[in-house]
């Protein structure tokens, strides 16, 4: 199938690939303006199939796959569950009598946060030395042995060293969970299972609120000790069963095992090796491999080993670059200084902050984190086709007026609450209101736009560096929250409306449309691909992944 171009021909002027006019594919009328390197496939194009629901129902194998590693992001929000109730419980602040301060439940609270800052910084090197799956069977050890110590805490000091060891694995299956998906999914479900991860979330908050909720009676430690002890349950049983789906097929291209990404490729789209779709997209797996290959040898020759490793952290803050990092890390910041985990943490505070009984906000923060999970399932649904810009610039502006009604209503009323039951609802109605845009927009987003921003070889490193972000941030809110509502009361809820109009802004200059695009189609978003040396690059990149896909022949 190959054709052979003359010496000195330009490949812009040569005919679109025998591969790319096949049923499944389809050339834009435009690809005669536009430069592409022999035998480069325009993915965007490709059909598996429909997108959102029909397209899941019709991809089990893929589906079970990405939902078995979101359940990694099942243990976060289980522990978030689990704390906000706990964190109220007598019989919890009679075991630990530091946690009776603001600052000693913020800091209990928050070091499983900084535990998981620290777990992906190590997350990235094994990742990519020992596999995507592999990394998630060694951090569920390392998050059960924190949840063991946490279970078992005689002391405060215990409990914290518990919940920092716990965070090292809480942060590394966070992060690893969505790199692991999307390296799987194809272009048409990538967000939505991307999504599953929110999911995953929201539904460890709001089971492990329940359970927490149901036992918080018990008169004795069981109240408080089970709920903690149950959290190793699903992080377990994914250690153990990610070993039944295959590697990454991205993983496994670059490390130089291509047959075996082919297999993996096929095996997930449930296609044969040789349908045109999975070869089309196989090419240009092993292209964009081959590109940054060329990328880091022309930047960084003859440097290897833990210099190299530093040099390739440095790349991610590169000049041509920088779009992709403030994309990447910053919707991770946005979303935790939007202020949610503040209501999650402490839901029910926040709500007795605005006139709730203390039964009542147990209550509402339960009737919370269940819209919380309402809401990111309709952005299951709609993400793939409603796109990622649209819900990140509405979830922005959305939540920011949400705070703003809140803390207007809270300054007027707030030192006479039962004098205004109907001011306290309509907070209540706000708060609603909030998760419910949040939950379609930011929830998700958080986890599904980093994976999808970075390059092959930069994605474990640069998905590591936005996640540090959002844990630092998340300790950042978990620790600062309870002060700020002792000191400046109502104003805690415009400091939250601002960092959301900003998102809203910061979302409308910067963040791109990603839908629909192959992950190896990055570089034309972003607009990485503008220089000469990169183009010819490509071309270099494009004729070695023709050598190893077919001894020389296009694909």
């Amino acid at each position: 199938m190959s054709e052979k171009k003359k010496a000195g021909s330009d490949p812009s002027l040569s005919e679109p690939s025998a591969l790319a006019k096949s049923e499944h594919l389809e050339i834009p009328h435009d690809t005669k303006s536009q430069s592409f390197p022999e035998g480069e496939v325009i993915l965007q194009d490709i059909s598996y199939g429909a997108d959102g629901i029909r397209g899941i129902l019709g991809s089990g194998y893929v589906t079970g796959a990405a939902f078995l590693a979101s359940l990694g992001g099942f243990s976060f929000g289980y522990d978030q569950g689990v704390i906000s109730i706990i964190n109220v419980m007598p019989l919890f602040h009679s075991a630990y009598p530091e946690t009776k301060t603001a600052f000693g439940t913020g800091f209990m609270t928050g070091m499983l946060l900084l535990g998981a800052f620290f777990g992906c910084i190590f997350m990235p090197y094994l990742a990519d030395k020992i596999s995507r799956k592999w990394a998630l069977t060694v951090v569920v050890v390392i998050f059960d042995i924190g949840a063991i110590i946490q279970t078992t805490a005689t002391s405060y000091g215990m409990l914290v060293a518990g919940r920092a060891i716990g965070g090292i694995g809480v942060g590394t299956l966070a992060m690893g969970a969505p790199l692991y998906i999307s390296e799987i999914s194809p272009p048409n479900l990538r967000g939505t299972l991307l999504v599953l991860e929110s999911i995953s979330i929201v539904s460890g908050v709001v089971i492990a609120f329940w359970i927490t909720f149901a036992t918080r009676n018990i008169p004795s430690e069981v109240s408080f000790r089970l709920p903690l002890g149950l959290q190793m349950v699903c992080a377990t049983f994914l250690g153990a069963c990610i070993h039944f789906f295959p590697y990454s097929p991205r993983w496994l291209a670059m490390v130089n095992r291509s047959d075996e990404a082919l297999a993996s490729l096929s095996r997930l789209r449930n296609l044969p090796a040789t349908d045109d779709r999975v070869q089309a997209e196989y090419k240009s797996i092993i292209t964009e491999v081959e590109f940054q290959k060329l990328v880091e040898e022309a930047k960084h020759p003859g440097v290897g080993g833990l210099k190299l490793e530093l040099l390739l952290w440095l790349d991610l803050f590169d000049r041509k670059k920088w779009r992709r990092l403030a994309v990447g890390c910053g919707v991770c910041f946005f979303q935790q200084f939007s202020g949610i985990n503040a209501f999650i943490y402490y839901a029910p505070t926040l709500f007795r902050s605005i006139g709730q009984s203390d039964e009542m906000s147990l209550i509402l923060s339960g009737v919370f984190n269940i819209l919380q999970l309402v809401a990111v399932a309709v952005c299951f649904v709609i993400i793939d086709k409603v796109g990622r810009r649209p819900l990140a610039i509405i979830g922005g502006f959305g939540t920011a007026v949400c705070y703003a009604v809140i803390a207007v209503l809270a300054g007027l009323y707030s030192k006479d609450w039962s004098a205004n039951p109907a001011a306290g609802w309509a907070c209540v109605a706000m708060a609603f209101a909030f998760i419910l845009v949040y939950g379609v927009s930011y929830s998700p987003l958080g986890w599904a736009l980093p994976p999808e921003v970075f390059s092959t070889s930069s994605r474990a490193k640069g998905v590591a560096l936005a996640t540090c972000v959002n844990w630092l941030s998340n300790f950042t809110v978990g620790v600062a929250t309870p002060p700020m509502l002792e000191s400046i009361g109502f104003g805690t809820y415009v400091f939250f409306a601002v960092f959301c109009g900003l998102a809203g802004v910061w979302a409308l200059l910067l963040v791109p449309e990603t839908k629909g695009r192959t992950l190896e189609q990055m570089d034309e978003v972003f607009g990485d691909m503008s220089g000469h040396e990169e183009v010819e690059m490509m071309r270099q990149a494009a004729y070695s992944a023709d050598r190893i896909v077919g001894n020389g022949q296009t694909v």
